[in-house]
């Protein structure tokens, strides 16, 4: 993805010359908590409650959801949000799906997903799963891909905004900033580094000297 601006402001940029959809297009980082816990609190619920399902199954079937879920967002990540535009048109749509957020890495109202986009995209991917999984065990795959999803949303967040101790997180916060700042073409898991393991993806480091 060619990178021609990047500006370090936390200020939001105008996307849209409408207010009605410039408003849809900036949300605060916690709205995904306050529409998806519940979410998963429900759904879990039902694969426990009404589904009757073992604790140690749904714990399995969690984490199989967890787990599609970063092969989710590393797919995402690299096909969709960074496809090759071609065309003015084409352009503007790659740039409203995924570009302002490389010319304006700090922007603190679009770092997660606003519920135009994460709900409708969250509902697609629940009558997906209905298609290949029972009704409960829907539910409790459901539960763990949305885990997912609210983690990364989360650590997108806190990525671009804040300060770290941890070995962990200071590793994931420098492959993510290596994304933005080095190389847009590698780096592309957010919460996890594992698909760009898998698929060799990661930033390649340089040779160490053996100079003297």
């Amino acid at each position: 993805m060619p990178k021609n601006y990047v500006s370090n402001s936390t200020e939001s940029s105008r996307m849209f010359k409408s207010s009605f959809l410039e408003a849809f297009s900036k949300v605060h980082y916690s709205v995904p908590l306050f529409i998806f816990v519940p979410v998963i609190l429900y759904f879990s619920w039902k694969a426990l409650g009404p589904g009757a399902m073992a604790w140690y199954t749904f714990v399995g079937v969690l984490f199989g959801g967890l787990f599609f879920w970063t092969f989710t967002e590393y797919f995402m990540h690299r096909y969709v949000f960074h496809f090759e535009p071609h065309g003015k048109f084409m352009e503007r749509i790659h740039f409203i799906f995924h570009g302002v957020h490389h010319d304006y890495p700090n922007d603190a109202k679009r770092l997660v997903m606003p519920p135009s986009v994460s709900i409708p995209l969250a509902t697609g991917f629940y009558f997906l799963f209905t298609i290949f999984l029972s009704e409960y065990y829907v539910a409790a795959f459901y539960s763990g891909f949305m885990a997912g999803y609210l983690f990364y949303d989360m650590s997108h967040y806190a990525l671009h905004h804040a300060n770290f101790k941890s070995a962990f997180w200071k590793k994931l916060k420098k492959h993510h900033m290596q994304h933005h700042y080095q190389d847009a073409s590698k780096g592309y898991g957010v919460s996890s580094d594992i698909w760009d393991r898998v698929f060799d993806s990661n930033e390649k480091r340089a040779p160490k000297s053996n100079s003297i």
